[in-house]
């Protein structure tokens, strides 16, 4: 398994758009409804913008109408983390990347039953997706078996 560093903040600051820095870097959260994987449902993984870190297959991706790209768990229970937040005056769980430790948005408990109830609420300018027919190329060949996996869950 191959390792994901962080990159320095210079280089985050040159390479990130401004919105996928506010949001990774400073904890922002993009407009509901328009962003880039709302409605977007095809097969692959979704990584980390700012270390290329897989954080979630589409066979794990749901609509669930809240305007933000939902995921029923991440490609491994590892791949993020969880931390208490209570800003906006809610109580809230925050996950972020890893490596990376890249603000993607929080995880409730009002996800479908069938798909474990979790409902990963993850910002799209926080992923990079990566198309099925080319995540070998991009060296996540490792993953194409977790895809049929999903499939059957």
């Amino acid at each position: 398994m191959r390792e994901y560093d962080k990159p320095s903040e210079q280089e985050l600051k040159e390479r990130l758009t401004e919105l996928q820095y506010h949001v990774t870097q400073r904890g922002g959260t993009e407009p509901p409804f328009h962003n880039a994987y709302n409605d977007h449902f095809e097969e692959g993984l979704y990584v980390d913008i700012t270390t290329g870190e897989p954080l979630f297959l589409s066979t794990d991706k749901f609509a669930s109408g809240c305007g933000w790209p939902a995921f029923s768990r991440p490609v491994a229970p590892e791949a993020v983390t969880e931390h208490g937040d209570r800003s906006h005056f809610m109580l809230r769980t925050e996950v972020r990347s890893q490596a990376g430790d890249a603000h993607l948005g929080h995880v409730f408990e009002d996800g479908p039953r069938a798909l474990g109830g979790l409902r990963y609420c993850i910002n799209s300018a926080a992923l990079r997706f990566v198309p099925r027919d080319r995540m070998a190329q991009e060296g996540y060949g490792e993953l194409l078996p977790l895809l049929e996996r999903g499939k059957q869950a």
